[in-house]
């Protein structure tokens, strides 16, 4: 086999083996989330993930929320502070395309900053 057909049967493998990952997680179950519900929460604003997928969560009272993108500018300027906010609260079941359930995710929307401690 030349180099060239090598070259080409491996990037063929590559890219097979990394395009089926691509639906392994899915959300048969609950597509649109749970209805949002006010709440006021305290907890520590930190920035998770790597560039180009990170996200800003509020980490506190057992649980983490990840803020829509929308909101994010309201509270980028207050990373590893703790703060009191008000906001909609939801979160989205997702389910491995097997079926298997996979952990609850908690995002919040129209937040309101109450108190940065």
């Amino acid at each position: 086999m030349n180099p060239r057909n090598t070259g080409i049967l491996l990037l063929t493998v590559l890219l097979l083996c990394a395009v089926g990952n691509i639906p392994a997680v899915g959300n048969r179950e609950n597509k649109e989330g749970s209805k949002p519900v006010k709440v006021k929460i305290t907890g520590t604003v930190r920035m998770v993930g790597n560039v180009p997928v990170s996200s800003l969560v509020i980490s506190g009272e057992g649980r983490e929320w990840q803020v829509e993108p929308s909101e994010e500018a309201k509270l980028k300027h207050l990373q590893q502070q703790t703060v009191t906010v008000s906001g909609k609260e939801y979160y989205i079941d997702y389910v491995f395309t097997f079926g298997s359930a996979t952990k609850r995710q908690y995002f919040i929307k129209d937040i309101t900053i109450l108190n940065p401690d």
